[in-house]
């Protein structure tokens, strides 16, 4: 099941807290308490206005929002809007349209995609910004982090999950519509170590499901006749270049067959 987006109103407010939260521990303690002066002055200005703790702060707020010159709604909104049809662009990425993984993305949109051992944030916030949920699954804790900070930058961060664990230690925990596998992710595994968690990956599949696993990029390789192997029973197709910019090799594209 595909997890709610965030409505844009929600994630503006959403921004909003962040850059002030940002702005006042980007400041010496004196400033912030020049802000609460301040903030004191213009509502004792207001007639008839108890001063409470929870205005104070509220209007510390509304100063340093003035301070930053934060955009409307309506600007934020288009801005993000632009953004966010630029990150749903294969090109973007460095993928071209007609590839392996491009095409399983739009195939499997708004479901649940599991995305392991990729090393950039590329495939994960493209499957987002596609309308798909997405699980990362990488022990490299600057590569999750970069795919935190890209869903956040165009509202996307309800619809990505980050797992900071490898195949070996992570279980699926929901069904999975589609499956993204880089090489890295098993060809660190032993051949036992590999065949279990296809064979639970594949489980976690629903019927119709698609596994993209990348076969061979740069040092990092997986037998392809194993792959066949690991998947007969599956519609399998073989295509060359792999799931990042500039990365040849070849693709690995099976389906799971709807009984």
């Amino acid at each position: 099941m595909s997890q709610r987006p965030r409505s844009l109103r929600y994630e503006y407010e959403l921004f909003v807290e962040r850059e002030i939260e940002n702005y006042k521990e980007s400041i010496p303690r004196s400033a912030i308490l020049k802000i609460g002066d301040d903030a004191v002055a213009a509502l004792q200005s207001e007639p008839q206005l108890a001063l409470t703790e929870i205005l104070l702060c509220a209007e510390v707020d509304r100063i340093i929002r003035g301070r930053l010159r934060m955009p409307s709604f309506a600007t934020w909104r288009k801005r993000r809007l632009k953004a966010l049809k630029e990150f749903s662009r294969p090109e973007r990425w460095g993928f071209r349209a007609d590839s392996a993984f491009a095409r399983a993305a739009l195939a499997v949109a708004e479901g649940h995609v599991l995305v392991a051992g990729v090393s950039a944030e590329g495939p994960a916030i493209y499957l987002a910004a596609n309308g798909c949920a997405v699980t990362a699954v990488e022990k490299t804790e600057d590569v999750l982090e970069r795919v935190l900070n890209a869903a956040a930058e165009v509202g996307l961060t309800s619809r990505v999950r980050c797992v900071g664990e490898d195949l070996t230690n992570w279980l699926p925990d929901r069904p999975l519509n589609a499956v993204v596998v880089a090489a890295a992710a098993l060809s660190g595994l032993s051949t036992v170590e590999r065949a279990r968690a296809i064979e639970l990956l594949q489980q976690a599949t629903m019927a119709g499901g698609v596994h993209v696993v990348e076969g061979s990029v740069g040092g990092e390789s997986v037998s392809l006749d194993e792959l066949r192997d690991r998947y007969r029973g599956w519609h399998i197709t073989v295509e060359r270049g792999g799931l990042g910019v500039g990365y040849g090799g070849e693709t690995f594209l099976a389906r799971k067959e709807v009984a």
